[in-house]
Parts: structure tokens; sequence; C-alpha cells
């Protein structure tokens, strides 16, 4: 038998070799694209554009978000069914999964990165949890009115100070939520903010707060320096005089846009793109775009913003230049484009094609196809660098 000392630098090279072959893999290079239909989801390489697994058992996921832990190691997928699940992106697993309403229609993290929230439209209300076990935290009912009917709860972004927002659509309110305590936060309530908040936008500051209004003209605006001067109403003229349009697809308003001090906006049923001088919330411009604007979108530098479209209109992408706020391209990528989600320094935006089962690349600068993969009904995009943005 040949001496332990003699043997251990032999396992201890085996031991070396062996991790030498194991494909070694970058948090921040990672992305999920949700496959709506198939109830899973692709992990893949924003860098090297491909797909790197597929995690499957994800529920209903024909609304579903994602949030990335801070060191972009997990991803929380909030799906339409109430479903939570927690995903390692290097192992390419499940770790945990929990049903945790009948409804859901999004969620967030906190800044420390220790508190999902998530939004429910059945029951309405608020769950928060930790982030680490999945252990429900609190349950906050949206409850409004003398007769203590729920409403469903839209629009919930994270925001600076362990502070949660959200909306009401029933309710007609804006609830800030100081989850320090997590298990029993505490909740400041703004009634009659406008009729039927149905989304909102953070801007990247964490600063302002906007909820778009299905009910009624404008925008609901609660300035987070400052909340007790309460909700603020602005572009309440905005299309007050033009005549009523069918709405095919809500617009989102987490997709609305800041680039330097514009604010670009989709405007509700009509095929306009609205830029907003966020300095004293004034209409500046009205762009006309090829359809009723979904997602607009910026890239990281602010210089182009990428407006997609509802139905019937939703086989284009236009681009706005956002130095004199002019459509400079027209794209056909194919039937139903879903979502765009761009690569964290800009070079490139990833678009679900859904009908055409295909995720396709943009190179930003030249406006042609660089690259596309296959996927299966593709919706939502989610790079894991949004682990480091507010309100997302």
């Amino acid at each position: 038998m040949k001496p332990l000392c003699s043997v251990l630098p032999v396992l201890f090279s085996l031991l070396l070799n062996a991790c030498s072959q194991v494909e070694l893999r970058a948090t921040g290079d990672l992305g999920v694209v949700i496959e709506r239909e198939q109830g899973s989801a692709q992990i893949v390489n924003t860098s090297k554009p491909a797909m790197l697994s597929r995690i499957e058992g994800l529920g209903d996921l024909s609304h579903a978000s994602v949030v990335f832990s801070r060191d972009q190691r997990y991803a929380y997928v909030f799906g339409r069914d109430g479903g939570l699940t927690k995903i390692d992106l290097l192992r390419d697993e499940i770790v945990k999964r929990v049903v945790q309403a009948g409804n859901s229609i999004g969620g967030a993290i906190s800044q420390d990165g220790k508190v999902i929230a998530v939004s429910n439209y059945t029951p309405g209300g608020v769950k928060l949890f930790d982030a680490d076990t999945l252990e429900q935290l609190a349950d906050i009912p949206a409850v409004y009115g003398e007769d203590n009917k729920l409403s469903k709860v839209v629009g919930l972004v994270d925001a600076p100070g362990q502070r949660f927002v959200c909306s009401l659509f029933e309710g007609n309110q804006i609830w800030l939520i100081d989850a320090k305590n997590s298990r029993q936060p505490q909740v400041q309530k703004f009634h009659n903010i406008g009729k039927q908040p149905y989304d909102a936008l953070l801007t990247p500051d964490g600063h302002y707060y906007l909820a778009g209004l299905f009910g009624e003209k404008g925008l609901a605006l609660l300035d987070l320096w400052q909340p007790e001067l309460g909700v603020k109403h602005i572009l309440q003229d905005y299309g007050k005089d033009d005549a009523q349009m069918p709405v095919y697809k809500m617009p989102h308003l987490e997709g609305w846009t800041v680039a330097g001090d514009w604010l670009l906006v989709p405007a509700v049923g009509r095929h306009e793109v609205l830029v907003i001088d966020k300095r004293d919330w004034s209409l500046v411009k009205r762009v006309p775009v090829a359809g009723q604007p979904v997602f607009v979108m910026s890239r990281p530098d602010g210089r182009q913003v990428w407006v997609n479209f509802a139905f019937p209109d939703n086989q284009k992408i236009q681009v706005i230049d956002v130095k004199d706020f002019s459509v400079v391209k027209t794209l056909q990528p194919g039937k139903g484009v879903m979502h765009m989600e761009f690569t964290p320094r800009g070079e490139a935006v990833w678009l679900a094609v859904r009908d055409e089962d295909r995720v396709m690349v943009y190179d930003t600068e030249t406006l042609t196809e660089a690259a596309r993969l296959p996927a299966q009904k593709p919706s939502g995009i989610f790079f894991s660098n949004r682990a480091n943005q507010l309100g997302l």
C-alpha cells in the first residue's frame, strides 16, 4: 500500500482536473425568458445569446414577471395562478414553489433583497415573503369602502427605505407600505387618487410613483420624498376632446421610460407616445406611432426608445430617437412581439416574438438582426441586471 502522503497529491490533481471541466457561469450574464403556454422558462446567456436550460412546472405564466436576488443567483417568478417560484440560475432548478393566491399580477423585491412582495387580484391584497425560504411574513388585504370589499392590486414596485408602493384598481387608492418590520408592515393610504389605476411606474431614482388611470384622463403622481403632500393629478387635459377608441391591450406602465428630463409613456387606446417634461409634468409632444403602444422602453443611455404594439399591429417595432422625438425605424420581427429587454449597457435588445416561437436579438446601433433563438410562445424577457435597479 502506498503511503497516504504520496496518494494525496494524485487525488488533489484529479479533483482540480475535474473542477476545470465544469463550465463556470457568471450570474451577470444570465436572463430568463418566459414560455407562457408551456408553463416553463428558459435560462439564457445574454452576452453570447444562447439558451442554457429550460425550467418546467411553473404553472400559469400568462402574465408572468420576474425579479432577481441581489447576488443575481436566484430568479423569483410570479405566475398568474398565484404561484411564486424561486429558481436557482446556477443549478438550473426550482428551489421552492408556493401557490399563495388564486390570481396574482406580479411582485417586487425589497431594497435589501430580503423580502418578496406579491400583488394579488384574488383575493385582493399584498403578501410579503422571506426571500430565502419563501415563508409568508405578512398578509395585507386590499380592503376599501364602507362594506370592506377587496380590490385588485396593481402597479406594485419596490422603493427606497425598505418600502413598497402599489395601487388599488377598484379602491382608487395608492398605498405606501413600510416593510422595515416585515411581519408588521405599516401602510399609508392615499384615497381618491383617480378612477381605476391600472398600472404604475417608479422613476429610476425612486423619487416619483406615477399611476395610470383607466377610468379618467390623466395620471396620479406621488412624490415619495414628500408623501405628506399627497397625490397630485397631472395631464388631466390630455385627450379630453378626442374621440374614444377601443383599447385592444392595456399598456404596461412599468414599460414607461425616463430619458433625461423626459418621460415617454404609451397613450391608452391611441396611436401615440406622450412626451412629458418631468421637471413640471407638462405634455411636450404627442409622437404618432404605428399602433396602440404597449411597452415604451428606453435604451440604457436614453438615446433610443423602442415601442411595441397591441393587436393588430403587434408584428411591428418602432424606434424613436429622443434627440428630436422622431420615429427613425420601423421593424417587423414577426407576429406577436410581446416584450423587449435591453442588455445591461444597451448594445443589443431582445424581442419575444410569441407567434413565431422565437426570440430575436437586434443590434441597437445598426438596427439589424444579430441573432435568433427558438422559444415556445415566449412572452416576458428579464435580465439579471434588474437586481440593481429600483422599481423593476
